[in-house]
């Protein structure tokens, strides 16, 4: 895959472990796309909690050593393998998956995971489309089968996925209630299709969220940290609600009989499952949602390539989050 001349910057990882094993690198090889493949020039890349999982060698997941992380980037095309006929040198465009890695200044990605970017969006926007918010429609529409006029609550939703579920939902007719941890982001849950929102550090939010849906409870609850969150999740529940796990950062003690009475279901999401298909669906909906205006990633903390490890430690330990994380390139 490497060219042997073109030379670039880019992290690389030896060793699983804590942020420190990220390593930025000036002389990685360039890499070359190969059949149905694009080599990007990465203006931005998204960072996103699963690649700290990954790195930390705890994820299901794991690549092969070295590696270089990130799936999320936006650019411009640099070059195109052969059968590649939907892009050419110069289109802007963002990924939902890389080949060679997001943290560096190129990248190559297999064309089909490859869609235009608008000019209405910047590349910081463009970064912050891959994980968000295909997980998002991949989280209402194959776990929770949402439908409009149903209510949807997403906890912890002033995060990338969280603002993303946000606008998706809003858009499909659903309603919204979030939750965030500061007033910052109360406000931009709001901005972002939440027609109400509550404070989750609040010791009687649960109350609160009760107060708000009443007797029939909530149909589906998107859950970014159910570790913390799943047995307040299954009492907010209506009859045949759905909690669909996001985030989960450790175990939770919980009685199964709270999903019995309401006949309510626990579902995972995992992105990576996604088919081609799928993938392609969800493209079909954020491309529309982009052309209306309703798509509009919020942007959180940006950072230099060569403050990854920085940006690693940020994205878990910092409570409170806003927006999306993004890795600057150029």
């Amino acid at each position: 895959m490497a060219t042997g001349q073109k030379l670039m910057r880019a992290i690389r990882v030896f060793e699983f472990g804590g942020p420190e094993v990220l390593k930025l690198q000036s002389n990685v090889a360039v890499p070359v796309p190969k059949g149905h493949q694009v080599l990007i020039k990465v203006h931005a890349c998204g960072v996103n909690p699963v690649e700290t999982y990954i790195r930390s060698g705890t994820y299901s997941r794991k690549p092969t050593l070295p590696y270089t992380p990130g799936t999320d980037v936006a650019g411009v095309i640099e070059s195109v393998g052969d059968g590649v006929s939907a892009f050419k040198k110069g289109d802007r465009v963002f990924c939902s998956s890389t080949v060679s890695g997001g943290y560096a200044e190129f990248a190559v990605a297999a064309d089909h995971t490859v869609y235009a970017l608008p000019e209405k969006l910047d590349f910081r926007q463009g970064a912050a489309l891959g994980i968000p918010y295909f997980t998002a429609c991949r989280a209402l529409f194959h776990s929770a089968r949402a439908r409009a006029g149903e209510s949807v609550l997403v906890h912890g939703a002033s995060g990338g996925v969280g603002l993303a579920t946000c606008q998706i939902a809003r858009a499909h007719g659903l309603k919204v209630l979030g939750t965030a941890g500061s007033e910052e982001g109360k406000k931009l849950v709001l901005q972002n299709g939440a027609h109400e929102v509550f404070d989750h550090k609040e010791a009687n939010y649960i109350d609160k969220i009760k107060q708000s849906v009443g007797d029939k409870g909530v149909d589906v609850v998107v859950e970014m940290l159910a570790n913390v969150n799943l047995n307040n999740d299954l009492k907010l529940l209506s009859r045949g609600g759905r909690v669909i796990v996001v985030g989960c950062r450790g175990s939770i003690e919980m009685n199964p009989r709270d999903t019995m009475g309401k006949e309510t279901s626990i579902i995972g999401v995992s992105l990576f499952s996604s088919t081609k298909e799928e993938f392609q669906q969800f493209a079909g909906i954020l491309q529309a949602g982009m052309e209306k205006g309703w798509v509009k990633p919020v942007i959180g903390s940006e950072y230099p390539l060569e403050k990854a490890v920085q940006a690693h430690e940020d994205i878990i330990h910092r409570s409170g989050k806003t927006g999306k994380m993004i890795l600057l390139l150029r």
